[in-house]
């Protein structure tokens, strides 16, 4: 039995959240609570398995609630919010940076044409997340307090032997977070473009794209079909599309079924690059449930692209990148912070580091002792 706590300041709203989740035999809503700190002092009497969180209410909100349940008592938190436009779907990924796992609309009412769709992905949502076991967030310190951190630059491998003209990057559960993290820390003058699917619940989108923009060196945008990909630019895959790329750079966003499921799918966006730009390319599979684009990674990885999955410790779930692991299909494993320097060493023509770093080689050794050269990699 799934423990829920329903935490929603609308006692209409909190009332059709309990209808909803009480209507599921596997799942037993074990309180409920309408501000941020009532939520607190609710999981430390009922220790639920799973949180449901409004973003707005008053006195403490969402975020600020998030962030003290997972500085003291994590729980897997999934953000169910009202937010109608951009603006406000944005401000839901602050919940996100706090530790909630994912964001959803509140279901539609009874009689909406999406009703059935959007209880079943609520209920799925919660069965699915309330297995993440989540890590405690320790409490920020003012920034005056921090300690100074010496940023190396060594890293275990050179330059790609050949000219990289695209990355595409996959991402889950887990995946805002790191991919803002990864964003942040490329170069403003980042030579090559970046396309990325990242699996979020409809209507979250440019949200999604607009929370990126606050803190990504390079513009970030929801591409059109037929949009040339230019250097320098992040292109998020938009709601209900596959997103793939031809030979002539341009986007091509396609209506097909889904693949492992999901739509876009990371699947799809792999294998286009990996047909496309071959060994041209960096491929980069992230934290997330399931599978989708491991099996594809590997694809690339045949086809001559550098390919890099993230690791289990840096990952919220493991899943995606312990796939492509399982199945040969990762050139490098790296720690999600480690990431972003990879993709700038990768797409620079310097060469002649022979610096120590943090890396798995995914060819039979563990730990790196020096240099780190793949095949598609100069020695």
């Amino acid at each position: 039995m799934i423990r829920v706590l329903v935490v929603e300041d609308s006692p209409t709203e909190r009332e059709f959240l309990l209808q909803i989740l009480g209507s599921d035999p596997a799942i037993a809503v074990v309180g409920t609570a309408g501000t941020g700190e009532e939520a607190i002092e609710a999981v430390e009497r009922t220790r639920p398995d799973i949180i449901t969180m409004d973003v707005h209410m008053p006195r403490m909100n969402g975020f600020d609630a998030t962030r003290r349940i997972m500085e003291t008592h994590p729980t897997p938190i999934v953000i169910v919010s009202g937010a109608a436009d951009a603006t406000d779907t944005a401000k839901a990924f602050r919940a996100i940076e706090s530790g909630a796992l994912a964001v959803l609309r509140k279901p539609s009412g009874l009689g909406h044409l999406d009703h059935e769709q959007s209880t079943s992905e609520l209920i799925n949502t919660v069965k699915m997340m309330s297995e993440v076991k989540v890590v405690r967030r320790w409490p920020r310190r003012p920034v005056e307090t921090l300690p100074a951190v010496t940023v190396s630059t060594e890293f275990p491998f050179q330059s790609a032997q050949k000219q990289i003209r695209i990355v595409a990057m996959g991402a889950s559960t887990g995946g805002p977070p790191v991919l803002q993290t990864i964003l942040s820390g490329l170069p403003r003058s980042f030579p090559v473009p970046v396309l990325i699917v990242q699996h979020i619940a409809a209507g979250f989108t440019q949200g999604f794209v607009e929370w990126l923009a606050q803190s990504s060196s390079l513009p970030v945008h929801v591409p059109a079909h037929g949009q040339s990909v230019l250097p320098g630019q992040a292109y998020v895959a938009p709601d209900g599309l596959h997103m793939a790329v031809g030979a002539d750079g341009r986007v091509q966003l396609r209506p097909d079924e889904p693949e492992n499921g999901l739509r876009p799918s990371v699947a799809c966006l792999f294998r286009s690059v990996a047909k496309a730009y071959g060994q041209s390319a960096v491929g980069v599979l992230l934290t997330g449930m399931g599978k989708d684009g491991a099996s594809e990674l590997k694809f690339m990885k045949e086809q001559g692209a550098v390919t890099i999955a993230q690791d289990r410790d840096t990952s919220v779930v493991h899943g995606m990148p312990g796939e492509a692991i399982r199945l040969g299909g990762a050139t490098y494993v790296l720690p999600a912070e480690r990431i972003s320097w990879a993709l700038a060493r990768l797409t620079t023509k310097t060469v002649g580091n022979d610096g120590r770093g943090m890396a798995t080689r995914q060819d039979g050794a563990s730990e790196i002792d020096g240099p780190l050269l793949g095949p598609d990699l100069p020695g």
